[in-house]
């Protein structure tokens, strides 16, 4: 598959196609195959009775396939239909990237397959927790709704040069974890990180605690009554145990409010208490009360307190509409009157999400700094003068002037240029410039030009630039991903995936009609093999199981080598205690047909 051939990959902003990559579906094994099947039929059969009942409808409407791992290309064309979109992203994007995504109605699916090691859970974004765990909930209008009204609400949130850190931490944990190259040295050091990271965070920003939002409801959420909840966030229905055990009496279930979000949460470990939403217009109604706490709504004092806080790139909005995004260093304020704010560098000043020309990185990147507020000489909103009201007030071009804000800020120099948007004043340039309050000098004349932010009031101060593609580079969490497997395959492993392609081949062409008696020769023959070889590849053992249900209708525990085939799975299991319950329920659901 080639990126270029998604309808979705040709509408997304320059920023987001360079996450996108290929699927490359020929990376795929027939064990890889194998393991997506087996979910999929898990998932299909528990979640009939445990999930919302969108699930199984969803699945359809947006191409998730039960047999093999979906064909992003045509999943894309599906989604399209009805106002989403899919391509492929490398394991973890940034988090601002994720959100510009699903704000774009886009889901950002990473395109490796778990392990069968790890059929289980993982903790690295995969096909099975991206496709088969969100997409079919989005088929929901409702719910759709949420994602969209969640995305372009976190997407403004505040978050912390801390969250960037913790995120690293989680992405290389993750990647090492799924990589089968990695040794238990490289396991235990990401492990350690991951910890300190997670002991280093001194506060919990507002993207933290946005984040916290989504974890309860996308990927934890359960909904309906407390006593008998149904489930529908993505973490559960990508675990095949997880998702059989949360909704048992050993996890709190807590009826959904906002106070989610001063609950945290460890990647690590199943849940100790999950939220219950009443129905997914509840989800919408939380949100709207969440939205009501954020700085972006809230501005003034609160917003700047926290941008200060955060260290991080936040854009500060005038009630002019001028733009100012950068690291927010300082503030002057009375009460809730906002004097005076620094930046630090590189700075961009924009107006409607668009960089103002000649006022990016190239003209502020050392920062910006600039008072606010009323001036003294007018009772007109600075940014409502007309050329007309500067010229009465004595500005004019080439001239000096004393200009005098309420806040008792003086800004002294010659004027030599404004800049409008519409009829909105939004800045004045001086130089030969000094800015005084009291005796504190706030620019002094050997710094340069001077511009000067016309606006009264901080209406909005929210994460990230005003307007990205301009911004230029900025660390939002750009960690260095982990490769996956560069081993080559064994001899073994590829005798092992030869097994699983043939009985693959048996399971979809055969009609019935063909010689039985040769068909159970050459399946006795594979579980021998099985048997001898690679006893612990329980997955082939099941496999084996389905076409003597499936296929020759027979029952598998009546034929001496199926049951002896059975046996020596399930010791090998007990013995290494991993993956025993999915053997089991493997062996049950051999009987179901597709």
């Amino acid at each position: 598959m080639s990126k270029e051939n998604l309808i979705t990959y040709k509408r997304l902003p320059d920023h987001l196609k360079e996450f996108v990559v290929e699927q490359n579906y020929s990376q795929y094994t027939w064990r890889d195959q194998a393991t997506w099947r087996y979910i999929m039929r898990q998932s299909r059969e528990y979640f009939k009775g445990h999930a919302h009942d969108i699930y199984l409808l969803g699945l359809e409407k947006t191409g998730i396939p039960i047999s093999s791992i979906p064909d992003i290309e045509k999943m894309d064309a599906v989604l399209n239909e009805f106002g989403w979109g899919a391509v492929c992203v490398c394991g973890f994007i940034p988090p601002l990237a994720f959100l510009d995504f699903q704000a774009l109605h886009v889901l950002p699916i990473a395109a490796d397959m778990r392990t069968l090691d790890h059929i289980a859970y993982t903790p690295a974004p995969d096909i099975v927790h991206e496709a088969a765990g969100h997409a079919p909930i989005i088929a929901d209008e409702a719910y759709a709704t949420f994602l969209k009204r969640y995305a372009k609400l976190a997407r403004r949130s505040i978050f912390s040069h801390e969250d960037i850190k913790l995120y690293e931490a989680i992405r290389f944990l993750s990647d090492v974890k799924e990589n089968p190259d990695s040794s238990p040295e490289m396991i235990a050091r990401a492990e350690t990180e991951l910890e300190q990271s997670v002991d280093s965070m001194t506060w919990v920003s507002e993207a933290a605690q946005v984040a916290r939002m989504y974890w309860w409801t996308a990927e934890y959420g359960l909904v309906g009554d407390c006593e008998s909840p149904k489930i529908y966030g993505a973490g559960l229905l990508s675990s095949l145990s997880e998702s059989r055990t949360c909704l048992g009496e050993g996890v709190r279930k807590i009826p959904l409010s906002v106070d989610c979000i001063k609950q945290s949460y460890d990647i690590t470990k199943p849940q100790p208490q999950l939220f219950v939403a009443k129905d997914f217009q509840h989800l919408v109604d939380v949100l709207a009360e969440l939205e009501t706490k954020m700085s972006f709504v809230i501005g003034g004092t609160h917003g700047l307190a926290t941008a200060k806080k955060a260290k991080a790139l936040t854009t500060t909005v005038l009630d002019s509409g001028l733009c100012i995004s950068g690291v927010c260093d300082d503030f002057k304020a009375e009460g809730d009157r906002v004097d005076f704010i620094r930046w630090s560098g590189p700075v961009q000043l924009a107006f409607e999400n668009a960089e103002l020309p000649g006022h990016g990185s190239g003209r502020h990147g050392n920062g910006f700094s600039s008072p606010c507020g009323a001036w003294k000489e007018t009772s007109k909103n600075p940014s409502e003068l007309s050329d007309r009201d500067l010229e009465n007030l004595g500005v004019c071009k080439g001239k000096p002037y004393t200009l005098k804000l309420a806040s008792g800020v003086i800004v002294e120099g010659t004027v030599e240029s404004w800049l409008r948007k519409g009829s909105q004043l939004l800045l004045m340039t001086f130089v030969d410039c000094s800015v005084r309050l009291g005796d504190e000098v706030l620019f002094d004349p050997s710094w340069g030009p001077f511009d000067l932010a016309i606006g009264t009031q901080v209406k909005s101060v929210y994460g990230g630039p005003a307007d990205w593609e301009n911004f230029g580079e900025y660390n939002f969490g750009r960690a260095s991903t982990v490769p996956g497997r560069v081993s080559p395959f064994t001899g073994k492993e590829l005798k092992i995936f030869e097994v699983y392609n043939s009985l693959r081949q048996i399971r979809e062409t055969h009609n019935g009609s063909s010689d039985k008696d040769a068909l159970s020769k050459k399946l006795k023959e594979v579980s021998e093999q099985i048997c001898q070889e690679f006893p612990e590849e329980w997955l082939l053992g099941v496999e084996v199981f389905e076409i003597l249900h499936q296929v020759l209708a027979v029952e598998p525990e009546s034929i001496p080598w199926a049951k002896k085939l059975q046996d020596t799975i399930q010791r090998k299991q007990e013995q290494s205690h991993a993956g025993y319950d999915f053997v089991e329920q493997g062996f049950k659901l051999a009987a179901i047909p597709d």
